[in-house]
């Protein structure tokens, strides 16, 4: 039988497991001022700046706060528990390629359809009112837009090749030749319109995410979208053709929408693989 060398850990990891598993625990409860640092030092027998490490940890672990740089650390609240270490392992792992983009986008596909199979199944009035809200921003960004730039040649002869059903629909690629036209004729959309999309893009996948009720798939789908984030950034920033690209997603997300909330659970998981999946497929094209 093989044995392992016992291997002495640092103290201020040793301090910081103690009232990690005291806040786990529950001894220590959401909103708890956590002992001064005297106190602390004397009662594990380290010196203030074992145990100024040992806080520092439990800070990054997201488990104790603080109002203001002199404030005192307090017990975090399980809501507002940062998902920080979790996001920030996925960009590393994403940008060291150790973990491809198209497996996060597979991650993030699952953990959405399941999210709005469930919001399907419960049509809770208060979320899908959110989402609502959320689409008609999306609405009226594209309608500005549309207002704002100039006519694109050739644009009807383009509109019956690309004619698709409003239910699904690929993204044309958000890079190359198609993409450079756009920002030299002057149809790529602005910074602001993008950012302004965007936020109203992730307010409605959010909103579907909450109304299926599960905890665990809205943290983990935070964790994920957000790590991909700068990826559908930049894609949208990079639209060929925005005009006919935001109209799209924005029939895209009506359909997903109206099958919500008629309660059509296999449709509105469908709808929203073929959105999902469309749409990363047109970044890596």
């Amino acid at each position: 039988m093989a044995f392992h060398e016992v291997v002495r850990s640092p103290a201020y990891e040793q301090v910081a497991h103690q009232l990690r598993e005291a806040i786990l625990d529950g001894v220590l409860g959401p909103g708890d001022e956590l002992p001064a640092e005297r106190e602390l030092c004397a009662q594990f027998g380290v010196s203030r700046t074992t145990v100024r490490e040992a806080l520092r940890a439990l800070q990054a672990q997201g488990l104790a706060v603080a109002a203001g740089p002199t404030a005192p650390l307090r017990v975090a609240a399980a809501e507002t528990l940062s998902l920080g270490p979790l996001r920030t392992s996925l960009v590393h792992l994403l940008r060291l390629g150790r973990v491809p983009l198209d497996d996060l986008v597979e991650v993030r596909c699952a953990l959405e359809a399941a999210a709005v199979a469930g919001a399907a199944a419960r049509r809770d009035p208060a979320q899908l009112a959110e989402a609502r809200a959320a689409l008609d921003a999306m609405r009226a960004v594209g309608s500005e837009h549309a207002h704002d730039a100039a006519p694109v040649g050739g644009e009807h002869t383009r509109d019956a090749a690309h004619a698709r059903d409003a239910r699904i629909g690929v993204a044309a690629p958000a890079r190359g030749e198609h993409a450079h036209a756009a920002a030299r004729d002057g149809s790529a959309p602005p910074g602001d319109v993008v950012d302004r999309f965007e936020a109203a893009d992730v307010r409605f996948h959010l909103a579907l995410v909450a109304a299926s009720g599960n905890e665990a798939i809205q943290l983990m789908m935070l964790a994920v979208r957000d790590s991909i984030s700068a990826h559908l950034h930049d894609a949208l920033r990079a639209l060929p053709e925005p005009r006919r690209a935001i109209d799209r997603l924005v029939r895209q997300h009506e359909a997903i929408l109206a099958a919500v909330e008629a309660g059509d659970v296999r449709d509105a998981e469908h709808l929203l693989r073929d959105h999902v999946m469309g749409f990363y497929r047109g970044i890596s094209a």
